[in-house]
């Protein structure tokens, strides 16, 4: 993976279920609502500026699993957009839209495709500033969302309607058939 690239959404919905097992306060393993839960979001936000970054809570030890504990530790970069919208934001959410902008751009130079998931906006903004001949794939519920950026004109772009949930679930189960051990030693 060559980069992340978000909203500050991503980022709060990850740590809060990192460092509390909830997403908007919903117990992420039983499916219900959690007693105080719907506070989570902001704590999480308040946990990672008293750390100062996202990277910082990694080095400090606050934030231990997750996507974006995984991107630190892996030395993957991300760049979160912001909006009028977000909560907080994380510190490490670029509030300035022409800063993010140049940011996403410098990060999708030399990509050889790009997955989106499931985030309107910023799928809709990447594909807009995608150079012809990367390939695209797109995968939101919404069918809006990926005839928009069919609707491009790039013959690269390929859309799948459907739970982001379930397209990643079967996705890691392709990805872990290729790198089994069984299917290496087929190979060699």
């Amino acid at each position: 993976m060559q980069a992340l690239l978000g909203g500050n959404a991503i980022a709060v919905h990850d740590i809060e279920q990192s460092l509390m097992g909830t997403s908007l306060g919903m117990d992420m393993k039983r499916g219900v609502s959690v007693r105080g839960g719907h506070r989570h979001h902001l704590k999480a936000i308040n946990t990672i500026c008293r750390c100062g970054s996202i990277a910082q809570a990694v080095e400090q030890g606050v934030l231990t699993t997750g996507i974006f504990y995984e991107c630190i530790h892996k030395g993957v970069p991300f760049s979160l957009a912001g909006s009028i919208r977000d909560d907080g934001p994380l510190p490490d959410t670029k509030m300035n839209l022409l800063e993010a902008q140049a940011d996403y751009a410098r990060l999708i130079q030399g990509a050889d495709m790009i997955l989106m998931l499931s985030s309107m906006l910023h799928s809709i903004g990447v594909g807009n500033m995608t150079p012809a001949g990367v390939k695209m794939v797109c995968v939101d519920i919404n069918p809006a969302v990926v005839t928009k950026l069919s609707d491009r004109g790039s013959v690269e772009s390929i859309g799948v309607v459907t739970d982001v949930g379930l397209f990643l679930s079967l996705l890691v189960q392709q990805l872990s058939k290729l790198t089994s051990p069984y299917q290496v030693s087929q190979t060699v």
